[in-house]
This record gives structure tokens, sequence and C-alpha cells, in this order.
């Protein structure tokens, strides 16, 4: 079974294509939920947050004090980085775990918007940059979650540049409303049934 990891930049679409690859029978791991899991369910990693934020950073009854945590690592890069290295390896435990779990497919996919900051791509077989230009990517952010402009450069300065991503990734599905994205996840889905029979 392979594993295809798939990843773009804030609203590039990623989650979109993830949806449609799920319509064709493929099973989607998404990491930004299984992180908000782990989180409250991982008893590990739990000690390991209240270790470095502090107790505060739950509340009385197990769930997380997001605006606690957010208030530490928002503008503090050294505190960001230390929660991710707390946060990522249960999140690709619990990948590992699920992937275990799934029968009878040829391929899974793992939608993760830090996939190539993580090094979580190196779990995968494959990887698929979605993308579009960076201001089709803030209008509809705008729309979707209502966030300014400034607020949306910032989430996107904490990413890799789409340049690199596309550099890095297999593959590269066009999300820019000149291309349809549905033939394009139509043929990689025939290539990963293909790559997949060759193992």
């Amino acid at each position: 079974m392979l594993k295809v990891g798939i990843t773009g930049n804030i609203g590039g679409g990623k989650t979109t294509v993830s949806k449609i690859f799920e319509l064709l029978g493929t099973p989607v791991f998404y990491a930004d939920d299984a992180a908000k899991t782990v989180m409250i369910t991982d008893p590990v990693l739990i000690d390991a947050i209240k270790t470095s934020f502090g107790s505060k950073a739950y509340f009385e009854d197990g769930t997380l004090n997001r605006k606690h945590i957010a208030s530490i690592v928002f503008n503090n890069e050294t505190e960001l980085a230390k929660l991710n290295s707390l946060v990522h390896p249960a999140v690709f435990k619990a990948f590992d775990s699920w992937v275990a779990q799934v029968k009878n497919v040829p391929y899974v996919i793992k939608e993760a918007a830090l996939l190539f900051e993580s090094s979580s791509y190196k779990m995968c077989d494959y990887t698929i940059m979605v993308t579009a230009p960076y201001e089709l990517r803030v209008n509809r952010v705008m729309r979707r979650d209502g966030l300014s402009r400034a607020e949306i450069e910032k989430r996107n300065a904490k990413q890799f540049s789409e340049e690199k991503k596309i550099q890095l990734a297999d593959y590269v599905i066009r999300n820019d409303d000149t291309e349809l994205v549905i033939p394009q996840v139509l043929a990689l889905h025939k290539q990963f049934i293909s790559l997949a029979a060759a193992q």
C-alpha cells in the first residue's frame, strides 16, 4: 500500500483536493485533526505540554486551553518550534497506527499543512503540492475564514514558500481556476493505482 502526502499553503485547496480523493474511495488521514486529537488523548504528549507550557495549558475537564498556548507561541518562534517538536512525533505515531488499520486499498493519503516543514513527507512514498496564485489564496481565506490580510500573511510566512514546496513535491495539482481540478486528481488516482500494483 502506497502512502501519498498532500500539502499546500494556506488557501491553496489541499483539503478540497483531499475530499475528491476520498470520493474516489481513498482513505485520507488529516494531520491537523489528528494533532487536535492527540493533544487531548495522548498521556505522554499531555504531560510534555504541561511541563513545557504550564498546567494552565489544559482546563480541568481535560480540554486544551488554546488561548493560553497561543499567547505563548504566537509571536515566539522558539516556543512554537518547541510545541511542534512535541506534537509532530505524536501525529506521526497516530498516522502509523491509522495506516495499520486500513485494509484492501492501493494507497492512502496523508493531508498535512506542514508536510515538508515537519519532515513527515519522509513517511510517504509520493507527495503532491496543491498550488494557487498568492492573491487568489488570500482572497479565498478572507472569504472563508474572515481573516485580515495581515493575519493571512503572518500564517503564510510560517510555511515554506510555494516555490520550495513545488520543488520538493513529486506531483503538482493546480487549483488556480484555469485548470479543472477533478481531471488532475483522476489522472493521479489512476497513476497511484498502477504504481501500487507494480509494488
